[in-house]
């Protein structure tokens, strides 16, 4: 992630994203991510995110 750069994260429901609402996000430039097989609760998902950001643009040390 570059310095100064926008990150925007989108939680989506337990069984993920519709095919049509993920295809919209993606021809909008949107880069999808996952977590693999993981599920989370969403109020769990926001703090890993949250982490993962921070780790990314070198934010936790």
């Amino acid at each position: 992630m570059a310095p100064g750069g926008r990150v925007s994260v989108f939680i989506g429901p337990e069984g993920g994203f519709p095919a049509e609402e993920a295809q919209t996000a993606r021809d909008a430039g949107l880069l999808a991510v996952g977590l693999g097989s993981r599920i989370l609760r969403t109020e769990t998902a926001a703090i890993a995110v949250c982490a993962i950001v921070m780790y990314e643009a070198g934010q936790l040390g």
